[in-house]
């Protein structure tokens, strides 16, 4: 049955773009390992897609290191909480947890260093 004042075959289904647009395939298979390793997970798996994140986190690193897809974080794609145990970095500067956020952001200047109230400028 048609709408009122248009023929039947006039219906039109509009298609929405994909959410993060076209990226091209790999054709020269520069991430094809990582593909390989997430569908071998799934197979062993049973298409348990939870168990295998970490093999996903890293082909999707690989589409974004080879221009294959635009970069984007980790936590916006849903694998913000996975970590590579292969890529993990320590830091050599102890970290230090403080009650003002904003003494974390501006350096710590020395007592003997700081201004006493002389005038600054020196000709």
């Amino acid at each position: 049955m048609s709408s009122f004042g248009s023929p039947g075959f006039a219906l039109s289904n509009k298609v929405a773009p994909p959410q993060r647009g076209s990226f091209p395939l790999d054709h020269d298979g520069e991430c094809k390992s990582f593909m390989m390793a997430y569908l071998k997970c799934l197979k062993i798996h049973g298409s348990n897609n939870g168990e295998c994140r970490l093999e996903s986190k890293r082909y999707l690193e690989c589409r974004m290191d080879n221009n294959l897809m635009a970069r984007d974080n980790m936590s916006n794609l849903g694998l913000g909480d996975v970590v590579d145990p292969d890529s993990a970095t320590t830091s050599s500067t102890p970290s230090t947890t403080t009650d003002n956020p904003a003494s974390s952001i501006l350096p710590t200047v020395p007592s003997s260093t700081r201004p006493t109230g002389e005038p600054t400028t020196r000709i």
